[in-house]
């Protein structure tokens, strides 16, 4: 009886808890941005995730199985700087575009290896690195030529 009892007890401590951390992480997905890619007369819009804290940025879309066609994260970084990123434990291809402070283009690297260890890098300083799925530029026809806003 101390046991069921015991059990109960326990059980009943960690459902809350089990609870809260799921409101948490679905609290840290909330922040969004409206990113805008325009170039030959076209605009395409993506509604992404914001990743802005260290924590957010390591995660990124690790452990995701897939991404809706408009979707996607956006890096931003508090000042300029040379990006790398890896696909370890990211189980989708991505294209990932590194994004200049005045919203060019500096390197569009599309659909990165799922797994991989080798570093994917901006070609220069960049102010944020966005995150499509693997293939849009591609089918969207973006190109290096195109510029990127974003409104959060």
């Amino acid at each position: 009886m101390t046991r069921i009892f015991l059990a109960a007890l326990a059980l009943s401590l960690a459902l809350p808890m089990a609870g809260c951390s799921r409101d948490a992480g679905e609290a840290e997905r909330a922040a969004t941005a409206a990113v805008t890619i325009r170039m030959a007369g076209t605009a395409h819009r993506f509604d992404v995730e914001v990743a802005r804290t260290d924590a957010e940025q390591k995660r990124g879309l690790k452990f995701r199985t897939s991404l809706p066609a408009n979707g996607g994260m956006l890096f931003p970084f508090e000042k300029p700087r040379i990006a790398s990123f890896w696909m370890q434990d990211t189980l989708i291809p991505l294209d990932m575009i590194f994004i200049r402070a005045d919203g060019s283009i500096d390197r569009i690297a599309e659909n990165t290896i799922p797994g991989s260890l080798e570093p994917v890098a901006s070609g220069g300083e960049v102010s944020a690195v966005l995150e499509l799925a693997g293939g849009t530029a591609a089918k969207l026809g973006i190109d290096e030529t195109a510029k990127v806003t974003w409104t959060e």
